[in-house]
């Protein structure tokens, strides 16, 4: 197989082991409390793994002239079409994810909620700073959960994280032991998320290869598709007194603006940023080529947003040359 070295390590779980691979360079004395009591360390024959997914033991993989800028904490390349791990950056590094999170609360309300159920928007949901990124829900309005999915991938509201897993778990403490659970079930297992949002916690972390994997499932749902795809979107609301509004929104992915080169002989579909002091910049990105070809490619941890983009060109000019 193209992308898999001898052995790696992945985790098995019931039924579902077929279907839970990754690939892994830490140690165990090195992985966390929460990684010993989750993660089962048994090694395997990766022959067939590829078969679904990209898979590497390797944490750094060249390719061409790719050269990601030093200072980025991890970026990746993946290719759906031939299972490949095209290019990799520190991709087992313990990383933070900012709001990439929001890719597995995605997933874990696609997967658990129904689309069309209403929820009421608490105040828990409204409380946080003016500064933080919110798609502008207000306690006490009703709003359907796909609508929630739009105020929380396209603005990346934290206001919709927190209506989502409080509608889903009814608390963000059950559903972060969810979304744990849904990442340990995909081989997510260095993963370990507190909040469904990314607002920075030391025990909120992931991987790059982890963020492949968990994204690599999200876009099994044609839901996901089309709101990652989506620049813009007027989100209806019914405030508490009855009548409706409309929040407009805007994504947050300056390809999307056109406020970013893009790459050449790429079509961009869609992804995910994030941002925190501690996370950087960060974005996770769904790609296709001429001929329909599909890339995940990932950048974290970029000092500005210019440097995110332009990494993602580097990745992505390459592969389409």
């Amino acid at each position: 197989m193209k992308c898999i070295d001898k052995y790696i390590k992945i985790i098995l779980c019931g039924v579902l082991c077929s279907s839970l691979f990754i690939g892994c360079s830490s140690s165990e004395s090195n992985l966390s409390t929460y990684e010993n009591k989750q993660y089962e360390k048994t090694v395997y024959k990766a022959d067939g793994i590829a078969k679904k997914l990209c898979v590497t033991s390797k944490e750094e993989i060249p390719y061409k002239s790719v050269n990601t800028d030093a200072t980025l904490s991890a970026a990746g390349l993946f290719s759906l079409h031939d299972k490949k791990v095209v290019y990799g950056k520190n991709i087992y590094q313990k990383i933070y994810p900012a709001s990439t999170t929001k890719i597995l609360t995605a997933l874990v309300a696609l997967k658990y909620g129904n689309l069309d159920d209403v929820v009421t928007v608490s105040k828990t949901a409204t409380t946080f700073p003016p500064v933080a990124s919110l798609c502008g829900i207000k306690a006490g309005d009703k709003v359907t959960l796909r609508e929630l999915l739009y105020g929380l991938l396209i603005p990346s509201g934290n206001d919709a994280a927190v209506a989502i897993a409080e509608h889903i778990s009814g608390n963000v403490e059950n559903f972060a032991k969810l979304m744990n659970k849904e990442a340990y079930d995909i081989g997510a297992t260095h993963t370990h998320f507190v909040n469904p949002h990314g607002l920075h916690d030391d025990n909120h972390y992931t991987t790059a290869y982890d963020l492949y994997l968990i994204f690599n499932q999200c876009i099994q749902y044609d839901e996901f598709i089309k709101i990652v795809s989506e620049t813009k979107h007027d989100m209806s609301v019914v405030s508490k007194d009855g009548t409706t509004r409309t929040l407009p929104l805007e994504t947050t992915n300056l390809y999307g603006l056109d406020k970013a080169e893009k790459p050449e002989h790429m079509n961009i579909i869609g992804g995910k940023t994030g941002n925190t002091g501690e996370a950087k910049r960060c974005l996770v990105l769904l790609s296709e080529n001429e001929q329909g070809d599909s890339y995940v490619s990932i950048v974290m941890g970029a000092e500005t947003k210019s440097l995110v983009y332009e990494n993602m060109n580097k990745m992505l000019n390459a592969v389409s040359e």
